[in-house]
This record gives C-alpha cells, structure tokens and sequence, in this order.
C-alpha cells in the first residue's frame, strides 16, 4: 500500500512502572472466539428494521436494510483463513478508555485467520481516509500500546464521511489499496457514518466489509444488543474515584457546598452511574427534568429546599451532581437556546456595531417573545454572554461550553438569600465548582474495558472475515464473566430512525437516554431522599487492576441493575 509520508511518533518514549504491567495483561477472549476465526459459524436469525420510520430509513438504505441479527456459534470456518486480505481500522470522535485494545482485537483476530493479513490504521480520523493518510500496524508496533488509555496510536478526528464527493474520495483509497474490511470505531454519529459508506460502497459494488465498534463514554449507544457501549466503565470508574474524593472532603470539612458537572451532554447516564457509586446529597438528572417539564426557577427551588433542610441540620455541605446537558433538558431554556440560534443568526450584522455585552443583552430580549425575554433576563450576565457569544461554526449555541453550574450556585444563591429574608433559611452558603469531563476520556482501561474492548475489536474481525458488511459489533451478557460473553453483529439500520439536522431530515443511530422505568433510575430514586439528609456518601478509591476479582472486575452498577431481573 503506497501512503503519504507520515511523520508521527507511534509509540511513547517511556512506560510507567504502571503502564509496564498492564502491557502483560492477556485479556479474557469470549470462549466462543477464543479457537480463532476459523472455528466460528454465523448463524443469521430474523430480518430486522428500524426503531423507527422504517420506510423512510429502507428508502435511503435499500441495499442494507432489514438485514439479520448475527450470532456466532461454533463451527468449522476455513474459508476465512483462505486469501491474505488488507484491513483498515479508523478511530473517529472524542476519546475513550480502550481503543487500543480495540485495534489489538482486530490485529490478533486477523492475524489468527490468516498470518499474512495485514491491519492498517487511518490517521487523524475520517479524514485520513480521505486524504489516504495511514500506517500499518504490526505486532511489534501494537505491543506497545496494548492495554493503554488514549487513541495516540493513530489518532481520531469528527470528520463525517457523508458529502458524494467524500464518499467517491473513500471508495477510491478503499479500492486502490484493496481494502477488503473497513472498521469504524465511534459513537452513534460515527457509527451511523459507518452505515451510509457500508451502503454506498454495496450501491457502488465494491467487495469490502464496513463494521462498526460501538464507543462513547457518555453511555448513550446502547440497546438490548449493546448492553454498553465501552469506555463508559472506565471513564465512569475515574469520575467515580474523584467525586468520592470531594464526598470525603465535605464530610471532613463540613463547610463547602460543592458542585461537579459531569459529561454528557445529551444523556445523564455518567451522571446516574457516578451516583450510585458515591452517594451524593443531590443528583439532576436531565431525562427527568425533561420529562416533569421543569423550569430552570423549579429546579433551582428544589437545590434550594434541600440545602435549606440541611442547615437547619447544621449542615451547611454537601455534594451535587449535575449532567452537562441539563440547561438542553429544561424545556424553557431549550426553547429560548432555539429562539437565540435564529435570533443570532438573522441580525448578525445589527448584533456586530454594538461593542458592549450589556447592549446586546437589551437588544436580543427586545426581539424575543415576552416568555423567553423575561427568562434571558433573569440569568446572570455570564451565562447570558455566553448564550450570546459563543457560537460554533454552524452558528448555533455552543451549550457544552455554558458552565451550569455556575449558572445554579449563581440562582441558588439569589434564592437562598430571598429565603432568609422570609425567615426561611438561617444557614452559610458557600460553594465549589467542579468540571470532569476530558480527566476520563483516555484513562488506562478497567479491567472489565480492557477485555471488553479486545472482544469487540476481535468480533469485529470476525464479522468482516464472514463479510457482514453494515453490521454492528456485539459482545453481550456482560455482567458474566468474559469467557461466557456472547458475540455477535446487529445490523446498523436496526439502530436508526429519522431526524432533522440542520434543516434536513437524516438517518441517525437513536441516543440512548436514561430509562426513569429502568433499575437503575429506580434506585437513585428510591434512595435520594436519604441521600439528602444524610452523609451517605461512599468512596471507590482508585480504579483497581491487581487484586481480588470481585475489586478488579467489577463492572458498573448501571450494568449490574439493569440485569438484576434478567
């Protein structure tokens, strides 16, 4: 395969002692991969479709549509092993816990098949497959990245693969360096990306198998058949292990009121998980503000009511949780975020000649609707600068940069003070604000990630040697133990339903939002009045890797309640 010259550094220059040990750490394959590709059969079960809008979705995917679920079962498979083939694997969007072992999975299943297939890393992203930028990744080369955090071995990027020029681009690099497997590694962008070039390049009667590896720390690509998707027990374990931390600090202290905006920006999912393995005095969770219809003065009464019933205690502490995405949640602030992206973008050139902040506060709440101007002048002016300034190329709001937290202590502040004056409040408030976000994004994987991903990265192998092309990785049945994980592939239409982006109606793997009839809300709920009055707290210490299993291998306590009735 012939590349453009590529000047980066494929391996660190020095190994922690850390970093040293987990590279001797052999992940636990499925047993029903562990013979290789070639004792594996795919038994094909029932045609499937859409979540939603099924004719629709099968219009735009008419080559890929209704395709079966895949199972493996054990069976002799030598036509796997047969012809050497040439293998890509891209990495695309934000980092998780894990990908390493991903493209480990991948090389070694390969490699399994056949010792003369070659696995190639596209570099930088989407883009890369575009520009044919790459490296080919051998075992001397991944043996220094196995078991580590990041996605430094080759990188990843948010190009989208979408435009016919992009997607003609793709095929070209695919066919000209005789790719017979592509594997995209992402989120559900990223993976419905996988299914547009998975049909493209079947329309355009190319031989090559596109499968998809399901990653997000967020939590939020998930379904009966991705009961996770990885990085999320990793990234949730290292969030965990701080909010603990802060938990030990409050209960010590015993003066500061400290909120800790977690990621996660359109579901809650790191934040219910952070939850029940610390115990906070209070949790937000976005999918229920949503689905109460509360106002941002609502939830800000409900932070009020709770610190109030604490320093009447003498406890003028404590800990909040509150989801990135919760301002997208409040049904009033979503309304005016939409107002101000067209407001914005109709008098850009009105908004240019005012040079203060304050002016153009004046002028946006003269143009909005009564409502939503009493709403925008009730913020305070940071956030409402930052409604107001900060936009992204699109134009539009940029809200993961809107530090709600802030906006909270700022109202909740205000609100206790109106309190106290109505004689209903006595205590001290004084708080602390937090941010995790990217601290999880590229942590050294759990054990339980570390083999979670090695099996979906050898699965995936699996999948495009039987040329399953437009599938889905799946490992499932994951609170056994890995040697009992069951594999398989879900077709990408099956994930999909029909959305309008920007104006125009597209195909988009459905988000997975917390389920507030799931177990594992269920528990938040049952036990967050408790939580409140009381120091509950617990604290997980740092993310263990040698030890006792049941320390080692713990896997979530979403995953641990959502199978509690199964």
């Amino acid at each position: 395969m012939a590349t453009k010259k590529c000047n980066k550094k494929c391996a660190p220059q020095t190994c922690s002692q850390l970093q040293q040990h987990r590279g001797k750490f052999k992940p636990v394959l499925p047993n029903i991969l562990k013979n290789g590709p070639a004792s594996v059969k795919v038994k094909a079960g029932k045609p499937t479709k859409s979540v939603a809008d099924q004719a629709k979705v099968k219009k735009i995917f008419p080559h890929t549509y209704g395709m079966p679920e895949i199972a493996f079962v054990k069976g002799a498979n030598s036509g796997v092993s047969k012809k050497a083939i040439n293998a890509a694997v891209v990495l695309s969007g934000g980092q998780a816990p894990g990908g390493h072992n991903v493209i480990a999975g991948l090389l070694d299943g390969f490699k399994k098949a056949n010792s003369r297939n070659k696995l190639f890393g596209f570099l930088g992203g989407p883009s890369g497959v575009i520009e044919c930028k790459f490296i080919e990744i051998t075992p001397a080369l991944m043996d220094k990245f196995r078991n580590t955090g990041g996605f430094d071995l080759i990188q990843s990027g948010r190009t989208k693969i979408e435009t016919d020029e992009q997607l003609s681009k793709a095929k070209e690099n695919i066919v000209n360096n005789k790719i017979s497997a592509f594997v995209v590694v992402g989120g559900d962008d990223s993976n419905t990306n996988a299914g547009v070039i998975a049909e493209y390049l079947k329309k355009e009667g190319v031989d090559a198998s596109v499968i998809g590896v399901p990653k997000t720390i967020d939590g939020d690509l998930k379904n009966e058949q991705i009961e996770t998707s990885f990085g999320f027990d990793t990234a949730t374990k290292i969030y965990a292990e701080m909010v603990g931390n802060i938990c030990r600090d409050v209960n010590s202290a015993r003066k500061y009121w400290h909120f800790v905006r977690l990621m996660g920006r359109s579901a809650s999912h790191i934040t219910l998980e952070v939850a029940l393995k610390t115990h906070p005095n209070v949790t937000l969770i976005g999918e229920e503000v949503l689905a109460k219809k509360m106002t941002l003065a609502q939830v800000v009464d409900y932070l009020a009511k709770i610190v109030a019933a604490r320093a009447k205690d003498g406890k003028n502490f404590g800990v909040v949780l509150v989801p990135e995405g919760l301002i997208e949640f409040i049904p009033e602030m979503k309304e005016l975020i939409a107002a101000l992206n067209d407001l914005l973008a109709d008098n850009e050139e009105a908004l240019a000649k005012l040079s203060k902040v304050s002016e153009k506060k004046e002028f946006v709440i003269s143009k909005l609707p009564k409502k939503l101007a009493d709403l925008m002048k009730s913020l305070p002016e940071g956030i409402a600068s930052q409604l107001m300034l900060d936009r992204d190329p699109h134009g539009n709001v940029q809200v993961s940069l809107i530090e709600t937290e802030k906006l909270l202590i700022e109202m909740l502040r205000a609100r206790l003070a109106q309190l106290k004056k109505e004689g209903k409040y006595n205590g001290k408030f004084s708080a602390i604000t937090h941010f995790f976000g990217y601290e999880g994004r590229c942590g050294v994987p759990s054990n339980f990630d570390a083999n979670y991903t090695y099996a979906l990265g050898y699965n995936a192998a699996v999948l495009a040697l039987n040329k399953c092309s437009g599938y889905l990785s799946s490992v499932r049945n994951l609170v056994k133990n890995p040697k009992d994980w069951a594999c398989g592939g879900i077709p990408l239409t099956m994930m999909m339903n029909i959305e309008r982006r920007k104006g125009k109606e597209k195909p988009v793997i459905r988000k997975a939002l917390v389920d507030l009839k799931g177990e594992p809300f269920k528990q938040l709920a049952k036990n967050r009045e408790l939580w409140a009055k009381t120091e509950s707290y617990l604290f997980p210490g740092p993310m263990q890797f040698f030890g006792p299993e049941e320390v080692t291998d713990m896997t979530t306590e979403t995953l641990k309640y959502e199978h509690k009735k199964k």
